[in-house]
């Protein structure tokens, strides 16, 4: 889950640091844009992390209990 979160924070800052700079906006700008994109990519990844794992777990839980309904039929 950190590493997802720094993976979001990282790309976010990437993006909109490299977005501000070809705006030609000053570097203070430049650092604002940054980190404010750092923030909300990390919690998107975080959200979509949570929500990949989710998906992940019910899949898996309903496999599981399909597995244990077939072994009862049989």
């Amino acid at each position: 889950m950190k590493f997802v979160f720094l993976l979001g924070g990282f790309a976010g800052l990437l993006t909109t640091g490299a977005a501000s700079y070809w705006a030609d906006h000053e570097p203070d700008r430049i650092l604002f844009d940054g980190a404010v994109g750092c923030l909300v990519g990390a919690m998107l990844f975080r959200w979509f992390w949570t929500v990949l794992v989710g998906g992940i777990r019910e899949t898996i839980l309903q496999r599981h209990a399909a597995a244990t309904a077939a072994a009862k039929n049989k």
